[in-house]
């Protein structure tokens, strides 16, 4: 839809076709405990150079309800937890990248 409301999952396809691609689903398990609790504001904040915007396409790709990824992520560690259908493509993403600022 747009740059920032409904992020495309080009970019997360993109980082899982490439050679040096590392599952980080367990990420979006645990963001999954945190949701609808106190503790539900989370900063993804590591070093540079050490993936965090693949981080922040991976949890839009998960979350945005603009397309169906259920097939994206089937084969990951995170199709194994018990909250992998409850929040999949259930929510709006907004994805803001503060260096186009």
């Amino acid at each position: 839809m747009g740059i920032y409301l409904h992020p495309s999952i080009v970019s997360f396809k993109m980082s899982v076709n490439s050679e040096i691609y590392i599952d980080k689903t367990n990420l979006i398990a645990f963001t999954n405990k945190k949701l609808n609790t106190q503790q539900r504001y989370i900063c993804v904040s590591r070093p540079r150079r050490f993936g965090k915007t693949m981080v922040a396409d991976m949890l839009a790709a998960y979350y945005d309800c603009e397309e169906d990824t259920d097939k994206l992520f089937q084969n990951f560690k995170i199709s194994k937890e018990r909250t992998y259908k409850a929040h999949l493509n259930g929510y709006n993403v907004l994805k803001i990248d503060m260096q186009f600022f």
